[in-house]
């Protein structure tokens, strides 16, 4: 009996719909005049949990080529932490910017 119901279960799975996995989006940090390097790093950390040594490359990066990838995440949970991340700028008047693109 028991082996009948996991065939049950098997021929079921096999007819089932296939469930897409998300697509990915990179969240990017964009370099500015303005904003202090120090700053970058901290936010970095706050808000994407990156050692400091990553966040220290990452903002080092962002400030000589102009832009770096900070991760790749699902779109909901890169909205929202771009969200975060500026929101938490600008309440400290800075004019950093952070953007998603597909990955």
């Amino acid at each position: 009996m028991k082996n009948e119901v996991n065939k049950g279960l098997i021929a079921q799975g096999d007819n089932a719909e296939q469930v897409e996995k998300p697509s990915l989006y990179q969240v990017v940090v964009h370099n500015d005049d303005f904003t202090p390097m120090e700053f970058v790093v901290a936010a970095l950390e706050k808000f994407f949990y990156l050692e400091r040594r990553i966040a220290a490359k990452l903002m080092l990066e962002a400030h000589t080529k102009g832009r770096a990838v900070c991760g790749i995440f699902s779109r909901d949970f890169a909205e929202s932490k771009i969200s975060q991340f500026i929101e938490h700028a600008r309440e400290h008047e800075h004019p950093l910017i952070c953007s998603m693109e597909a990955a």
